[in-house]
């Protein structure tokens, strides 16, 4: 097996690095470690793990031995599930707002290429990339020639005319009827689509390019100009007919959405994630919990989290979207909601570092560590398995550390069920991070 350490930015293999067998063929055993399996609150203690290619194949407190392996002593530090984040856009991460608003698409794709290196080193494992032409980099993270984590990718989510991702310029000459592809719908990072044979068609062709999921917005943005958050996008009809497409595809469609109004039109028409979220009462969630829709948002609490936009209009509308999370998150918890963790980390590398971070806030909003835990693992796994046949990941379980899981693991430096706060800094206390059987870091001093 190739093992891979990424220190300081450089690729070593880990067969040069102190505390690693040099036999890379044979399975791996990890021994004196306390191991969070993701789904139980109680650890399993002093446990050996072996890994054998891609797939977690033995978790016992017996004694084990493999032959011509790699050994590695945990020395009692904590086993869990690599990270998830059910609401990441690569492709958009650690874009500088002017590169999305001016349409540099090379300066797009090599910024990809990085967020997705320093996403994985957070301990992020999986993420469900929700907007923009991530692809490529999806394709090269699979094929071993880019460092990453795993992709369950939307590609470009579909906008109507004047809706959340109709960025054009205001009095920019309209196109022609049907012709709605502007610079960025051509290179595939959002597309606009009116009326029901548009939706269809866009719909179709963001699956033929390989969307594990669809996304679109059918409510008002923050990011975006045109559009005031209570408006309703698009019409019962439209997302009915994105809905059958994705449905077509044995898949689901996740929306972009704020208000009351929209959810519950978007629930009529047959959506099954509600992506933000935060303006919503108590019978919209109760219509979730009823319908087991999944509301996935983003726990935005402090002046730290805070985004500020060229807009002054953007900021404000930020401001009042946030100003409800503290209310949004222990009403959905009450009712019953299936809730998921996800960041929308946008456009700055400061921002995406708070990764982890933002997944330790759920503690200030009335989850216990192994809640929290739970759903930026085995949680958001579940939410992802809505695409069926089109998630591209089938070998075993993701979010869980079980016999036949794949071998997605973080080992940490202290006991995240009792100080959560270990995950906002895993550059610190994440000692070893393994993605398909593969080490990426390798911290074991």
């Amino acid at each position: 097996m190739l093992f891979r350490t990424l220190i300081a930015s450089s690729l070593v293999l880990a067969a040069s690095v102190a505390g690693a067998q040099e036999d890379p063929a044979g399975p791996i055993l990890i021994t004196n470690v306390n191991v969070f399996d993701g789904l139980n609150e109680e650890l399993i203690e002093n446990a050996n793990v072996v890994i054998d290619g891609n797939l977690i194949t033995q978790i016992t407190t017996d004694e084990v031995a493999v032959a011509g392996g790699q050994v590695i002593d945990a020395g009692g530090r904590t086993m869990i599930p690599g990270l998830t984040d059910s609401h990441w856009h690569m492709s958009l991460a650690e874009l500088p707002q002017t590169a999305a608003l001016f349409g540099d698409a090379y300066e797009v794709g090599a910024r990809t290429v990085i967020a997705a290196e320093r996403t994985l080193m957070r301990g992020f494992t999986t993420v469900r990339d929700l907007g923009g032409n991530s692809f490529a980099v999806h394709k090269m993270i699979e094929k071993g020639e880019a460092v990453g984590p795993r992709m369950l990718v939307s590609g470009p989510p579909l906008s109507q005319t004047g809706g959340h991702y109709d960025y054009r310029l205001p009095y920019e000459v309209p196109a022609p009827v049907g012709d709605t592809l502007d610079f960025w719908g051509r290179n595939g990072l959002v597309v606009i689509a009116d009326g029901v044979p548009l939706v269809q068609q866009r719909a179709r062709e963001v699956f033929r390019m390989g969307a594990t999921q669809l996304k679109m917005a059918v409510g008002g943005g923050v990011a975006s100009v045109f559009d005031p958050l209570d408006v309703r996008q698009y019409s019962l009809d439209e997302v009915k007919a994105a809905v059958d497409v994705a449905e077509s595809y044995n898949s689901y469609v996740a929306v972009h959405v704020f208000t009351d109004n929209a959810v519950q039109m978007a629930i009529e028409a047959g959506v099954k994630s509600i992506d933000h979220g935060f303006l919503l009462g108590r019978e919209t969630l109760e219509l979730m919990k009823e319908k087991d829709v999944w509301l996935s948002i983003q726990p935005l609490l402090d002046d730290e989290d805070r985004m500020t936009f060229p807009n002054p209009e953007s900021t404000k509308k930020w401001l009042q979207v946030t100003s409800a999370t503290e209310t949004i998150y222990p009403m959905a918890k009450e009712i019953g909601v299936k809730i998921a963790f996800g960041t929308d980390a946008l456009f700055d590398k400061a921002t995406t570092d708070r990764q982890g971070k933002l997944l330790s806030k759920l503690e200030k909003l009335g989850f216990t560590p192994f809640e929290a835990l739970k759903m930026a693992t085995s949680d958001n796994a579940e939410l992802f398995e809505l695409a069926g046949p089109r998630h591209p990941y089938q070998e075993g379980p993701l979010g869980q550390l079980t016999e036949g899981a794949y071998a997605d693991l973080i080992l940490v430096d202290g006991n995240p069920l009792k100080d959560l706060s270990l995950v906002a800094n895993p550059w610190d206390n994440f000692d070893l991070i393994m993605k398909d059987g593969v080490i990426y870091k390798y911290d074991m001093e």
